[in-house]
């Protein structure tokens, strides 16, 4: 019968008991995060380059209240407006794919106090008849208890699928990956700790006639070796001398070090391919160019559009009940500032061509109306 527990094989070992599909995953997409900085910079990148909204009425008497709402509304931890939740609940979308806020009232309910983010792994999903009803339930000990005002509570999951309905975290595929990474570099770790504090070992051998000294010699050897080597950690130079045959060797030195460079590549493709981000962004240099091609630019600008689109209803609901507590008109509008990934040069050179052709097509209208 077991009765120890089980050792981690580095500090990140939740990735070697990863069971795919299974319920509860934050702590672990939180470990991948935490262990290989380049998914934690590229989850970041993605929440820097989806930010920047604004909110714009269809009552002009609102517009000035509602903008003035999402500048100086308490997200809390010391934080004002919506841009900083917007930060929060996107890094959890990512992390954990699904994202939960809850807007607070003031005592009377008559104005919107806060507006903060939720743990998501705080809250259930309770799937009703259709697919159209759901509710949220307080996670607890016992039976989920729903959550008393449900039309106060945010929620959007992230790419929602047949089997996943709640949404999938944008990390669910890199656990695998993940943990071989960091195994190469534990292994990678240990190794150089081995090459750069070495160990030694000490080989006598006794002439003819010497069996019967062989035990004190050795461990005179041994005491006078034990003084060296401590003389060195202190700073100090102390040399060893030895009569007889006496080998010394250090242990592992002719152990060849695997190169870890091309596994290392491989993997990060993968993981930095799931993020959708282009390599040059996060530091890698794999090609001979560090521009972004017009290509990689859209593909990028469809992926953070899609991902406003997700998370665009819930600040909707947020401008829509301030609009509904103040008396206007609920019907409103988000607007995201624009995406720029290009060059100054580039954008500058493409207005430029822009201009030609417009130009050149009012010649050609001009010419064959005057030629009619």
């Amino acid at each position: 019968m077991v009765q120890v527990r089980r050792g981690d094989g580095h500090p990140f070992g939740a990735l070697d008991r990863y069971v795919p599909l299974r319920a509860g995953e934050a702590d672990l997409y939180r470990a991948i995060r935490e262990g290989v900085p380049i998914v934690d910079a590229a989850i970041w990148k993605l929440v820097r380059l989806c930010g920047g909204v604004t909110v714009r009425s269809r009552d002009s008497r609102a517009q000035e209240g509602l903008e003035e709402f999402f500048r100086t509304v308490e997200t809390g931890w010391g934080q004002r407006g919506v841009q900083s939740f917007l930060d929060r609940y996107l890094d959890d979308l990512f992390t954990c794919g699904r994202a939960v806020g809850e807007i607070v009232l003031d005592g009377t309910g008559s104005r919107i106090a806060a507006l903060l983010c939720a743990d998501p792994e705080q809250v259930e999903v309770k799937l009703g008849d259709s697919p159209l009803e759901f509710r949220l339930c307080r996670r607890g000990a016992g039976e989920e208890r729903e959550l008393p005002w449900q039309e106060l509570l945010l929620f959007t999951p992230f790419q929602p699928t047949g089997d996943e309905p709640c949404g999938v975290s944008l990390l669910r595929s890199m656990p695998f990956l993940a943990g071989i990474l960091l195994k190469i570099f534990q292994a990678t770790g240990q190794n150089w700790e081995r090459a750069g504090n070495l160990r030694f070992a000490v080989i006598c051998r006794p002439g003819e006639g010497e069996e019967a000294f062989a035990q004190e010699r050795c461990r005179v050897l041994a005491q006078e070796w034990s003084s060296a080597m401590q003389a060195g950690r202190e700073g100090s130079v102390r040399d060893f001398v030895a009569v007889g045959d006496v080998d010394i060797r250090v242990i592992g030195a002719d152990n060849q070090i695997l190169d870890s460079q091309v596994p290392v590549r491989q993997i990060l493709e993968q993981l930095v391919a799931r993020t959708g981000i282009p390599p040059f962004m996060l530091g890698l240099s794999w090609s001979s160019t560090e521009r972004m091609s017009a290509q990689q630019a859209d593909l990028l600008t469809s992926e953070i559009t899609a991902i406003r689109r997700s998370v665009e209803p819930a600040l909707s609901r947020v401008a829509e009940l301030w609009l509904g507590l103040h008396g206007f008109d609920r019907r409103v509008e988000i607007v995201w500032d624009e995406i720029n990934l290009q060059d100054e040069v580039e954008e500058a050179r493409a207005g430029l061509y822009r201009a030609q052709a417009e130009q050149l097509r009012r010649q050609n209208e001009s010419t064959e109306e005057e030629t009619t």
